[in-house]
Formats: structure tokens, C-alpha cells, sequence
């Protein structure tokens, strides 16, 4: 059993299962022994807006917001999201990033632009940060709404947790005939190796 402290921010848009992941990760680190607390924060979600999820694992907390500065790892589902919340990683935080793109409403009304070069941006801006086309390997995997499960998979290799401990939260909060291939999207983020 592994005793985990740390923040973080879980960032997407409606309907790409930010929700989720962070059930899966409050259920993976309560089975390690550690006290957790979660906020989340729809807005819009439902039209496709901003949803942000705050998590914080440890053996003493008393708020679960994560202030500016202060999350470890922001895992985002999406660019812009990760953009929009950047100044709520810690200087030396960890950026876990999809680089799926979509657009917000004024983006698709012409009324604004989407960033250039986002990506190139990100990377600029944080300490470490993984870049992965989670959709391109969630649909490899058979289920495109499993992005959200390979983040979970390169976070979890990133603090050096057991893969089938994550299965057990797997198996906790997600329906029978989806589980198999949500596992598979969880094992292909967790074989990622980056280049930093």
C-alpha cells in the first residue's frame, strides 16, 4: 500500500469524463490509506463548458479547493483547458495534457479565436509537461470517451503507483460493459514514455 500527498486540478469540457476520473482517483487513493477531498465544478457542462474537478490526497486536509500555485500534477482533457487553469500548477507541478482541441462557443461563433500554437505554449510553461493525443489511443482502444482513462494511466505512472490497484478503482465506478476497454485505455496511458 502506497501513502500518497498530493494535489491536483482534473480540467476538460463537458462530456469528456473529467467527472469520472476524478471518482476513479478518489476511489484508488481512499484503498491506499489516504484521506481525500473533492470539489467539483460544472458550469456549463452539459453545453460543453468548462468543468474542473479539485482533488487533494493526504493524511490531514481541511479544504478541498487547490489555490493558485498549489496543485502537483493538472491533468487536462483538453488544450485550452489546460491554458485557462495553468496558473494553479505549482512552479516545479506536473502538466498532463490531450491535445485534442474543441472549440468553445465563441471559437465556433467567430467571435474569438482559438490559441496558436497552443501546444508549443504549454510546454513553454510548465516545469514538466506530457503531451498525449489520448483520443487517438482511446479510439485505438475501442472507446473514444476513454481519453479521460489513458491521463489516468501516465498519472498513475507518473507517482509510481500499481497498475492493478487503478484496475480495482476501475472496476468501482465504471459499468461492466464498458470496463474492459476502459482498462485498456488506462494500460496505454501507463505504457506511454515521454521525452522530456
Amino acid at each position: 500500500m502506497m501513502t500518497l500527498e498530493t494535489t491536483l486540478l482534473l480540467v476538460g469540457v463537458g462530456g469528456q469524463g473529467t467527472i469520472l476520473a476524478g471518482k476513479v482517483i478518489a476511489s484508488w487513493a481512499l484503498k491506499q490509506g489516504s484521506l481525500v477531498k473533492v470539489s467539483e465544478v460544472h458550469g456549463m457542462s452539459q453545453r460543453g463548458g468548462s468543468v474542473v474537478t479539485h482533488i487533494r490526497i493526504g493524511q490531514e486536509i481541511f479544504s478541498p479547493l487547490v489555490e493558485r500555485g498549489g496543485a502537483e500534477f493538472i491533468i487536462a482533457t483538453e488544450k485550452l483547458e489546460a491554458w485557462r487553469w495553468l496558473p494553479y500548477l505549482q512552479q516545479n507541478g506536473t502538466l498532463i495534457v490531450n491535445e485534442q482541441e474543441i472549440y468553445p462557443l465563441p471559437v465556433l461563433t467567430g467571435a474569438r479565436s482559438y490559441p496558436h500554437a497552443l501546444g508549443s505554449r504549454l510546454q513553454k510553461s510548465a516545469a514538466r509537461v506530457l503531451m498525449i493525443d489520448a483520443l487517438k489511443i482511446a479510439l485505438r482502444c475501442g472507446e473514444p470517451r476513454a481519453a479521460n482513462m489513458v491521463l489516468l494511466g501516465v498519472f498513475a505512472k507518473e507517482i509510481g503507483a500499481k497498475r492493478v490497484d487503478w484496475h480495482q478503482a476501475l472496476k468501482q465506478n465504471i459499468r461492466e460493459q464498458y470496463l474492459e476497454k476502459n482498462i485498456l485505455a488506462f494500460n496505454a496511458g501507463y505504457e506511454q514514455k515521454f521525452t522530456i
